[in-house]
């Protein structure tokens, strides 16, 4: 006989705690910090249901009645973290607004590395996201467009500062695990890159880099890319 179809719920949408008893010793906002700084410390694949429990001083089955599955502890932490989004009254500038929340955005992921993983519509919809998203449409009131394009606007610009950090992060994390310094792995590299032009086989790239041979600006890119997002839609 065929078992019986998993009901979809959210996390949001139950009770903090299932069941009859006393007072629940822990709240979700505990058990959301608890994981948050195990991932902070050692990483998002450090975060388990027992490590968890071990961090709260509780036994693992007792952390399932807070929280059913591993998916809604990881929605536990995006909701805790994205908490941490300043939300200021909007200027009226709202490519300066924009700016701003990609900027804090960014300062966000560094803070927390392991968020980056977690960015996705599946954890979208939590208290602390709605209410980042309802400040970004108040800061994007005097754009004027429909709000389907106003949610792109949003969600293309998210998903241009993930990336940029993704990139930073892996770069940051090959650099620490290498048995030399940045700076000897970055001269190493530009040497053999500069054998490999000086051989006339890639002109094109040579002329792109004789034009701009000077050291790359990261703040100066990512200001780029966030205006050139802007401006495809202004």
């Amino acid at each position: 006989m065929a078992g019986r179809a998993a009901v979809p719920e959210v996390i949001w949408a139950r009770p903090e705690r299932t069941g009859r008893g006393p007072k629940p010793a822990y709240s979700r906002a505990d058990i959301a910090a608890a994981a948050v700084r195990l991932a902070d410390a050692e990483g998002l694949d450090a975060v388990s249901m027992r490590r968890v429990a071990a961090e709260l001083g509780c036994g693992t089955m007792s952390l399932y009645n807070y929280v059913p599955r591993k998916e809604d502890l990881y929605e536990l932490m995006v909701d805790a973290v994205s908490g941490e989004h300043e939300l200021w009254e909007p200027s009226g500038d709202w490519r300066s607004d924009m700016r701003r929340v990609a900027h804090q955005t960014r300062a966000l992921m560094h803070r927390h590395p392991w968020l980056p993983r977690l960015m996705s519509p599946v954890y979208g919809f939590s208290p602390n996201v709605l209410r980042y998203l309802e400040h970004c449409l108040a800061c994007l009131d005097p754009f004027d467009a429909p709000y389907g394009t106003k949610m792109e606007l949003i969600a293309m610009l998210n998903g241009v500062v993930t990336t940029y950090v993704a990139n930073e992060l892996a770069t940051a994390e090959r650099t620490r695990s290498l048995p030399w310094s940045q700076e000897q792995e970055a001269a190493a590299r530009i040497a053999y890159l500069g054998r490999r032009l000086a051989s006339g086989a890639y002109p094109r790239l040579a002329a792109s880099f004789a034009e701009d041979a000077g050291p790359i600006d990261l703040e100066a890119v990512f200001t780029r890319m966030l205006e050139r997002v802007l401006d495809g839609f202004a």
